[in-house]
């Protein structure tokens, strides 16, 4: 008996932002360091450490300076429309990321 599966949905980033909105400068693994290291990305890498976080209760803050950690700091608005300012070489965890995969998007379950 043959199966038919249904190809799995990709869905559309709307480019809403929501995703790096989250605290996501946290999750830039040793890799992407690595990585950064080797492109010569000295200023991603000023940028991560400029806002290593460390957890302060139920939110991110800044090592250096205690401020909360609100977004990724390479977010960039276009009017109403987001893109990722280092998106050629955005950490793992975001090029993973696929839009609706999550209850943070509003694609969920679309």
């Amino acid at each position: 008996m043959k199966t038919t599966e249904s190809p799995e949905k990709t869905l559309r980033c709307i480019r809403c932002g929501t995703c790096c909105l989250e605290d996501m400068i946290a999750l830039a693994e040793e890799e992407d360091v690595r990585r950064w290291k080797r492109e010569g990305r000295d200023d991603i890498l000023h940028i991560i450490e400029n806002e290593r976080a460390v957890w302060a209760g139920d939110r991110l803050v800044s090592a250096r300076d205690g401020h909360r950690l609100v977004h990724c700091p390479f977010l960039c608005w276009e009017g109403t429309l987001c893109r990722c300012a280092i998106y050629e070489t955005r950490p793992r965890v975001c090029r993973d990321y696929r839009p609706g995969s999550s209850r943070l998007c509003p694609l969920y379950k679309k």
